[in-house]
């Protein structure tokens, strides 16, 4: 795991005592609050519906136990004992006051993390797979990678102040668990018939009220090369990005008004500039950054073989939250946020305390965090799994749903967002109560449900299979249906199939599509995807509305 040089200290210890600052003189009433809002978003203050929230970047979502038991403190100290994990892959505290922010920074700097770069016109937290270093499919670890991109994306003095936010993704396998195709910039780490790592790049990717699936830009750049390509994507949209629409604002839109062979003639030209001068990286960099994450090590004889579970629902749970890792002996066990009826994505101060001394002493003190809005223990010696699993069942946090309907994802909505039209966390909390009670989410296996609570889409809900997005109808919450969305190595945005739902009609619904899908599936092993494109949309529909 990467540690902080002298650079990134200091850089963020000063960042600290200039907030501050800020947050006095805001506090005195020296600084207006328009005055202070450009100052505070710089440093992941929000102010939400009821209180400041405060997004710490969790950079491409790896912890270790010491930062996960530093923010179960935080949230012990000045929240109100628990954390929101978000789809970045970052922790938002929703409730601190804004005198305890500075002293909060404070502490998240003794443990390496800040909040810089979680809001703003700025390039964003880069997002990874979470399986990453351990997935048996990977062409290359892309931590090292990602690594790089925060390095150089962090402050950037070129990049600061952009036409709208913009994230990148990566990923390191064939199999995309990182969604980049929904991104301002993706990247898949491949190989050349030289043997020499590179990427196919993505742009113009991005959800939100025009969403758009990226569009390919190159099949190889050399990785030596990858920050004088970014530079040029990033350089393009710069200049020619729209600021004076803020709906029209995101690179997504520059892709499609230039044209995408347009846009890409604009980057070749760009990078051909670029190529080969102060952007190169040395391979003696690469090297260097790759030294900070190391290979996993199969485990020792000693903990090959495990004892049996004491705690019910064990092979349940193997069969749903535990990943084959590509050493052998080790798996990857996924610590769902999601109980049946649970709010998605938070977790007490207690529970973080608890995961941090299990990934001490069974996982090489490592935790990922997932756009699911997960937790995962990277590596795991399987003979441990058995006493793991009992351990999470003691907390709460054994549910075996992970990647089933009731691992479902939902942004915090109206019951925190100032920009929010409807609750997303009730509806969620229904919709699993429902499909767990009615079996269906058993039945139905993999196959995901996503909900936003406003046009912006933090819950992801247009790359989901089910997505659900709230509105205003005359002052009433509604909900949007949309089918066959897909974040994986098959992008699609889901198309809605019908008119608004009311909250209280959205759990049977839902229920009624995958209820649908289990009668016109052919099979176990066909996915929701598949049935859908099989059939067409309008059984689904029927379903729905012919009641």
């Amino acid at each position: 795991m990467y540690k902080y040089d002298a650079i990134d200290r200091a850089l963020v210890d000063e960042r600290v005592e200039e907030f501050r600052d800020q947050v006095s003189r805001r506090l005195s009433g020296e600084l207006s609050e328009d005055q202070f809002k450009p100052l505070r978003l710089m440093n992941g203050v929000y102010l939400q519906l009821h209180a400041y929230m405060l997004r710490v970047a969790i950079p491409y979502g790896v912890l270790s136990a010491k930062q996960l038991r530093a923010l179960a403190d935080i949230a012990r100290r000045y929240d109100r004992g628990y954390g929101h994990f978000t789809t970045r892959q970052n922790i938002q505290f929703n409730w601190p006051s804004l005198i305890d922010i500075p002293e909060i920074l404070e502490r998240l700097a003794d443990v390496e993390m800040h909040a810089i770069q979680t809001s703003g016109n700025c390039i964003r937290n880069t997002t990874m797979d979470p399986f990453a270093g351990a997935a048996a499919d990977e062409v290359e670890d892309p931590r090292p990678w990602c690594e790089l991109i925060r390095q150089w994306s962090t402050l950037h003095p070129e990049f600061t102040y952009l036409p709208r936010k913009f994230k990148i993704a990566v990923t390191g396998a064939p199999s995309d668990r990182a969604a980049i195709r929904a991104h301002d910039i993706g990247l898949r780490v491949v190989r050349n018939d030289e043997g020499e790592t590179g990427f196919e790049v993505f742009a113009g990717g991005g959800l939100g009220r025009t969403p758009r699936i990226g569009v390919k830009l190159t099949d190889f750049v050399d990785g030596r090369d990858l920050l004088a390509y970014l530079t040029s994507i990033l350089r393009v949209y710069n200049l020619a990005g729209r600021r004076d629409n803020l709906y029209k604002a995101r690179i997504k839109i520059l892709v499609e008004s230039m044209g995408a062979d347009a846009f890409r003639d604009e980057v070749e030209a760009t990078f051909a500039q670029l190529r080969g001068g102060v952007h190169l990286t040395p391979r003696e960099e690469i090297d260097r950054i790759r030294s900070f994450f190391p290979p996993p090590l199969a485990p020792a004889n000693d903990v090959a073989e495990g004892s049996a579970p004491s705690r019910p629902g064990f092979n349940r749970w193997l069969l749903r939250n535990v990943a084959a890792h590509k050493v052998n002996g080790l798996a990857s066990a996924i610590i769902s946020l999601k109980p049946i009826g649970g709010s998605p994505g938070d977790a007490t101060a207690d529970q973080m305390d608890a995961v941090a001394a299990l990934a001490e002493k069974y996982a090489g003190g490592e935790i990922r965090v997932t756009k699911e809005q997960n937790l995962v223990l990277p590596h795991v010696p399987r003979g441990y799994l058995p006493k793991l699993y009992d351990a999470l069942f003691d907390i709460g946090l054994a549910t075996p749903n992970a990647g089933e309907a009731t691992d479902i994802v939902s942004c915090p909505g109206l019951d925190y967002c100032n920009l929010a039209n409807a609750r997303s966390i009730p509806v969620a909390q229904a919709i699993s109560h429902r499909l767990s009670a009615d079996g269906l989410s058993d039945q139905a296996g993999d196959l995901t449900i996503k909900i936003s609570g406003c046009i912006n889409a933090c819950g992801h809900h247009h790359i989901a299979d089910i997505g659900l997005l709230g509105v205003d109808k005359r002052g009433e919450e509604h909900y949007q249906l949309t089918l066959g969305g897909s974040g994986t190595e098959d992008a699609a945005i889901g198309q809605i199939v019908g008119p608004g739902l009311s909250g209280e009609n959205v759990p049977e619904a839902v229920a009624r599509v995958v209820a649908a899908y289990l009668e016109l599936r052919i099979s176990a092993s066909e996915k929701f995807s598949q049935t859908l494109r099989r059939t067409g949309s309008e059984p689904f529909k029927e379903a729905v509305y012919a009641h």
